[in-house]
C-alpha cells in the first residue's frame, strides 16, 4: 500500500548552512551530490543540495563530515578547517516532511527515524527509495530529523533544484573557527 507523503513549505528567506571544504570552487553546487550520491539521492541520480536548517547542526554534522579524518574538530588548526556557508533558496519551495511523527509514519519509516530501533542510522538505500519518490512527484526535497542530534531534534534538508537556474544564493561564508568555536 503507497501512502501519501506529508508536504510542507519551506520557509521563504530561511538561512540553511551548508559545511564544505574551503578548496571548493563552488559550495553550493548541487552536481557534486548528484554523482556521488547521498543519503536521500543515489549516486547519478539528480542534483541535491544538502544543507542544515541551523549553526547547531550544522555542528553536529561537522564530525559526518570529517570522518574518517585523523583528527577531531578540536585539534583542526583555525586556517584549515571547514567553512560554513549561509544561504537561501528560491520562494515557495513544496518539500516532503520527515521530521514529524506525521510526516516520519505516511513515508513508511520507523517512528525512531532517522536511527533503526536498536539505534543503528538507517541505511541510504532505504532513504533513496523515499528521495527518488519525492523527486518523481515533483516536491523540491526532504526535511528530515538529524541523526547527529541528541532525540533527533537538529533538521537537515535534502534540497532538489526544479532546474539549472534554480540556485541557492550565497548570503555569508563563516571561517572555521567563527562558526565551529564561536
Amino acid at each position: 500500500m503507497t501512502r501519501d507523503l506529508i508536504v510542507e513549505r519551506l520557509p521563504d528567506d530561511h538561512s540553511w548552512w551548508r559545511i564544505a571544504d574551503p578548496t571548493w570552487s563552488d559550495p553550493l553546487d548541487p552536481r557534486f551530490a548528484q554523482r556521488r550520491g547521498g543519503r536521500w539521492n543515489p549516486p547519478d541520480s539528480f542534483p541535491t543540495l544538502y544543507l542544515n536548517e541551523d549553526r547547531v547542526t550544522a555542528r553536529l554534522n561537522l564530525r559526518t563530515f570529517i570522518d574518517g579524518w585523523p583528527y577531531e574538530p578540536e585539534e583542526l588548526r583555525e586556517d584549515n578547517g571547514p567553512i560554513l556557508v549561509e544561504c537561501t533558496l528560491p520562494g515557495r519551495q513544496l518539500v516532503c516532511d520527515m521530521h514529524t511523527r506525521e510526516g516520519v509514519r505516511a513515508a513508511g519509516m520507523p517512528a525512531s527515524c532517522p536511527l533503526e530501533s536498536d539505534g543503528a542510522v538507517i541505511g541510504h538505500d532505504r532513504r533513496q527509495v523515499i528521495g527518488k519518490r519525492v523527486k518523481t512527484e515533483g516536491l523540491r526535497g526532504v526535511r528530515a530529523r538529524s541523526a547527529q542530534s541528541g532525540a533527533a531534534r537538529g533538521r537537515e534538508l535534502a534540497w532538489f533544484p526544479a532546474s539549472v537556474r534554480s540556485v541557492a544564493r550565497r548570503v555569508a561564508t563563516l571561517p572555521f573557527p567563527v562558526w565551529f568555536r564561536g
